[in-house]
């Protein structure tokens, strides 16, 4: 009875080890991740910061950069200057493109910005048999070698939820990619569905 109790404890002393671990982990990789990220877009910020003239030309290279658009947005957003954004990057596929790369290049997702992406589609669900609309943008991106994911081909990534109303580079709480959900194997609309229903309605 002793050894059972003692095995147990240990066993659930053991779990709230590793618990506690990962948190540390998350917390750690979560600062290193948003510290390289401000790196990407610091002369901007600083440019924003001291009230310096600031050019489209300048803006246009981190709207380009995947792993930059987003954070650019919202830096000239919240400085006012929203009217240097590219026109062509002010759309809600542009920002969930963005959203996505950035989600898979945390350490514990691809840990990768894919090296190619493209939008397949828009997914509309109706959430509630009430004609209550969401829609998912679904991606496919792959990587290169030596990457481990590269041997899967295409994988769908899906970025939502949007509601009609909604603006470009808005929050996309479902963020999400299963790396085994490779296009050869899984369609838009089904992962998208699976997407909606083990994800967004579970937050």
């Amino acid at each position: 009875m002793n050894i059972t109790l003692l095995v147990v404890g240990l066993l659930i002393l053991a779990i709230i080890i590793f618990a506690v671990y990962r948190i540390q982990i998350f917390k750690y990789q979560n600062k290193k991740m948003n510290s390289l990220r401000f790196e990407r877009v610091k002369t901007l910020y600083g440019k924003l910061e001291r009230r310096e003239a600031i050019t489209a030309e300048e803006v246009l290279p981190y709207a380009e950069n995947l792993l930059t658009r987003e954070s650019t947005f919202h830096l000239l957003r919240n400085g006012d200057q929203l009217h240097l954004f590219p026109h062509e990057y002010l759309t809600i596929i542009k920002g969930a493109e963005s959203k996505l790369a950035n989600w898979l290049e945390f350490p514990t997702e691809l840990n990768a910005c894919p090296d190619e992406i493209e939008h397949l589609k828009r997914v509309t669900i109706d959430f509630d048999g009430q004609n209550n609309l969401v829609h998912y943008e679904v991606f496919k991106y792959r990587v290169n070698e030596p990457h481990w994911a590269a041997k899967g081909g295409w994988i769908l990534g899906v970025v939502g939820p949007y509601f009609d109303d909604s603006n470009p580079y808005d929050a996309a709480q479902a963020t999400f990619s299963r790396v085994g959900s490779t296009l050869d194997k899984v369609s838009p609309e089904e992962e998208a569905k699976w997407v909606h229903e083990n994800i967004s309605m579970r937050r």
